[in-house]
């Protein structure tokens, strides 16, 4: 699986973002798409997260501010970052997991930074 992800960039606090992120390759039916960030310093953390099947999950430090989405037949999900902070300031990676299998696979990052 090869993951093209784009967007990014740099926004004041307040502001908002959008990333995306295409899968190509043998893609398994059952998967969850999704967003992890890292911050200088800090570990690598999952952001959002959505399955083949439509549940979603995001860490509480984006609740209510981040929305991901997926297009399942482009197999492309989508970030909508609103309302952003200083401390969203991040690389964002896109990962794609199999279900089945749990192989993991990484985009390769994209810069968020978000000033004060």
């Amino acid at each position: 699986v090869q993951l093209q992800a784009s967007g990014g960039g740099l926004v004041q606090a307040g502001g908002s973002l959008r990333l995306s992120c295409a899968a190509s390759g043998t893609i398994s039916s059952l998967n969850a798409m999704g967003w992890y960030r890292q911050a200088p310093g800090k570990q690598r953390e999952l952001a959002a997260q959505i399955t083949s099947g439509g549940t979603s999950y995001y860490a509480d430090s984006v609740k209510g501010r981040f929305t991901v989405t997926r297009n399942s037949a482009k197999y492309t999900v989508y970030l909508q970052m609103t309302s952003l902070k200083p401390e969203d300031t991040a690389v964002y990676y896109c990962n794609f997991r199999a279900i089945v299998t749990t192989d993991d696979y990484w985009g390769q990052g994209t810069q968020v930074t978000v000033s004060s």
